[in-house]
């Protein structure tokens, strides 16, 4: 009996060291292994991102700065503070050393205080002492450019790898990206012939002007400079063979375009004439781009307007007139956006005039993805019917909807084919030793928007002279749009493809089933009685206006006077049923709490220790059948 728990106790000893050995001996061979087994796979980073961090070739330094005590106050903010900490951790570890992470809880009055202020990272008042509360990420590179993330806000969390990721990318590539921008409307400086005065830019052309190196490009060119990070096209109409071409082969090297197609463009010069302001009624105001869309595999028609009722826009056509809805005039809401793309996402509003609409070719290895869209309460419009627009009440007449959601803006990528497919057009000659391409070397990345009127400024900016000094203030989304497509169009083709994804913190689904059923199982009985204590408040009210005050009581009867304490005391049921009734709302959810609370506390324990008392048993059984039968 002693040898046995002599040997019982060294075994036990002998598996202990095992197990620490094997533990040690795991940490060492394998470190940096890891396993994502969130079901949304929220650790696991998309392959655009290895991507960029394997390009990265100096150390960049991030800074998070969080104020984890005061974010204590904060449950949400800290949960997701703790989601932030461990994306940024799981990035450090898969950089090669190239990315340093620092950790900072910026204490009050502090030096890393001011350092967060220095780098751009903003405190958010929070509660009744107003204490700081810094949650932001900063970066520097080598060549003192620095980078920051003001404040990681909890309802953009699905972005947060494209947004961090996007931060690492401008620090390690610090050069202004390179915008070619070809506008057959006025959006640059210049003398306007119709005033006879010097012109302003328009303000979205001057804001890229000002994050951008934006280089013009002439309807003449011939070429589009290799170092191009994105293409503009504003309005392309008339454009030459050449150019055309030109663009071709810029997609199908992989470019990156962004594109505004209009089938009435009001901003269009064509046609004005000071002498005779009836000329540009009928003149042609649209754009296409058509042979190189339909390669792209995009469909636009420029002879049709989307007018949307449900999106309509108020305006005024004439002086001390009362504004009138126009369906061509829309104004987009967050319904019409594309909720899972950074270029939408955190638009408010985004107002368009007389737009087109897009339609996928569905070639194969091309995705095209709707971005802005109209409501259902929509139909198209011959683009006549806007020309010589005087009442847009008429616009009205015969209107019937389709129940279609048109796509007013998309994003195109994917491998595409030439517009050229019998080579380069008559008069263009390749440079020595280069041939033109049939197919994408590299996919395309196109952003495409059917109206160029949402660029001007008079639908979605004030502008006003302030002692010389040009002042503008936005009331709409329009620039934040295009910017926000610039900003994502200029990155690499890795940083395009890192899109939203699933948030951390996931509702209580089954909580929330349980709450809609109980509300419909008690609603009825709710409003019922609710019913009953209304009638009977009227009742009892009439009774007790009957006796009133003075000599007017004695009209009261015995019997009244009996049914009025009657309707008193149904009054108090009532209500104490309507309180039960409210109170009953929530108990399925208490009771789902409580079983859940077992199953932790009581029923897994329990389970395990059956198991385990099953397992020794079973131990014991075979090891006295294998001695013979003795214990």
């Amino acid at each position: 009996m002693m040898k046995r728990s002599t040997l019982g106790g060294a075994t036990l000893l002998a598996v202990a060291l095992l197990f620490v050995g094997v533990t040690v001996l795991g940490n060492f061979a394998l470190r940096g292994w890891r396993a994502d087994l969130t079901q949304n796979h929220l650790y696991t980073i998309a392959p655009g991102t290895e991507r960029i961090l394997k390009s990265i070739h100096e150390p960049i330094n991030l800074y998070f700065f969080f104020s984890e005590k005061t974010a204590g106050q904060l449950p949400q903010i800290k949960t997701y503070g703790v989601r932030v900490r461990e994306f940024l951790e799981e990035l450090a570890a898969r950089s090669n050393g190239m990315l340093r992470l620092h950790v900072i809880d910026p204490q009050p009055f502090s030096e890393d205080e001011d350092r967060a202020t220095e780098l751009g990272v903003r405190g958010a008042p929070v509660g009744a002492a107003g204490t700081q509360l810094y949650f932001g990420l900063a970066g520097t590179n080598s060549t003192d450019g620095h980078k920051a993330i003001e404040f990681f806000d909890p309802n953009k969390e699905q972005f947060l790898e494209y947004d961090v990721v996007q931060l690492i990318y401008q620090l390690a590539n610090p050069k202004k990206p390179v915008v070619a921008w070809l506008s057959t409307l006025p959006m640059g400086p210049g003398f306007d012939q119709m005033s006879g005065q010097m012109r302003e830019p328009w303000v979205i052309y001057a804001q890229a002007e000002q994050l951008f190196d934006v280089r013009p490009l002439e309807a003449s060119a011939t070429r589009i400079d290799p170092d191009v990070n994105v293409l503009v096209l504003v309005h392309p109409k008339n454009l030459s063979p050449a150019l055309e071409f030109a663009i071709d082969q810029y997609a199908l090297r992989g470019g990156h375009i962004l594109a505004f197609v209009d089938p009435l463009a009001e901003a269009d010069p064509t046609g004005n004439d000071p002498r005779n302001p009836m000329a540009a009624m009928g003149a042609d105001k649209s754009s296409h781009l058509g042979t190189l869309l339909t390669a792209w595999g995009v469909k636009f028609d420029a002879t049709q307007v989307v007018a949307d009722r449900g999106h309509a826009l108020s305006v005024s056509m004439h002086q001390n007139e009362p504004p009138v809805e126009h369906l061509g005039v829309l104004g987009l809401d967050k319904s019409s956006f594309a909720t899972d793309d950074v270029i939408t996402s955190g638009l408010s509003n985004v107002n368009v005039a007389m737009a087109g609409h897009l339609e996928p070719l569905k070639e194969p290895g091309v995705k095209f993805e709707p971005l802005l869209e109209s409501s259902t309460d929509a139909a198209l419009l011959p683009v006549e019917r806007f020309r010589m627009l005087f009442d847009p009440a008429t616009l009205r007449d015969g209107f019937k909807p389709t129940g279609v959601r048109y796509t007013l803006g998309a994003r195109v990528t994917g491998n595409v084919h030439t517009a050229f497919p019998d080579g380069a057009p008559a008069g263009v000659t390749l440079p020595a030793g280069e041939t033109a391409l049939k197919t994408s070397t590299h996919p395309l990345n196109l952003v495409v928007i059917a109206d160029t009127d949402l660029l001007a400024d008079y639908l979605w900016v004030h502008s006003q002279d302030f002692f010389g000094q040009r002042l503008t203030q936005a009331w709409a989304s329009n620039g934040d749009l295009v910017l926000n497509a610039l900003d994502n169009l200029a990155g690499s083709a890795d940083l395009i493809s890192v899109r939203g994804r699933a948030t951390f913190t996931r509702p209580f689904d089954r909580v929330e089933k349980l709450r809609h059923a109980a509300d419909d199982r008690f609603r009825d009985k709710e409003q019922e009685l609710e019913h009953q204590l209304q009638a009977t408040e009227q009742k009892l009210t009439a009774l007790q206006s009957k006796g009133g005050d003075g000599k007017e009581n004695a009209l009261v009867t015995p019997e009244e006077s009996q049914e009025i304490e009657h309707f008193g005391q149904e009054k108090l049921r009532i209500r104490k049923e309507l309180r039960a009734v409210r109170a009953g709302l929530d108990a399925d959810i208490r009771r789902l709490g409580t079983e859940i609370k077992i199953v932790d506390i009581v029923v897994i324990p329990a389970l395990f220790a059956l198991l385990a008392l099953a397992f020794g048993y079973w131990r014991r059984r075979r090891r006295a059948h294998a001695t013979g039968g003795v214990s």
